[in-house]
């Protein structure tokens, strides 16, 4: 199974999962140890944050996505193309995939931005994104 954890420095998960425009893959299954067989750099109007549901994605290759805090947009854009978005307060990304297959995940909370997050479907995308960069 393949899993994407946002990252900004390839060794940390990213604190912003929807600004995040690196990404680490892996493969992984239950009882064995997650292997990278990728990366994956987004460019500025490809972030999740941005891109709309109804095109093609470099990140819809993966089944999971992992981040740090991601607020609700973000999670309903992973869940409508069929990926399961995972929040985590790890930092390390092998750990955070070990994690979900024992059902330890440490969820992050929801990020505490200064506006507000609009849930958009494809017709609205791409969207303007008006916070700081994680």
């Amino acid at each position: 199974m393949k899993f994407a954890v946002g990252t900004q420095d390839y060794r940390s998960i990213a604190t912003h999962g929807g600004r995040t425009r690196r990404f680490l893959v892996f493969e992984a299954e239950a009882g064995g140890d997650p292997v990278e067989v990728g990366r994956i750099e987004l460019a500025e109007g490809e972030v999740l944050h941005l891109a709309g549901d109804g095109r093609p994605h470099p990140i819809d290759a993966v089944r999971v996505v992992i981040t740090g805090s991601s607020g609700e947009g973000f999670i309903n854009h992973m869940k409508r193309r069929g990926i399961e978005p995972v929040t985590t307060l790890e930092t390390n990304p092998v750990q955070a995939i070990r994690d979900w297959f024992a059902g330890t995940v440490k969820t992050a909370p929801p990020p505490e931005h200064p506006h507000e997050h609009h849930d958009h479907g494809p017709e609205d995308a791409p969207q303007e994104y008006h916070g700081a960069p994680a």
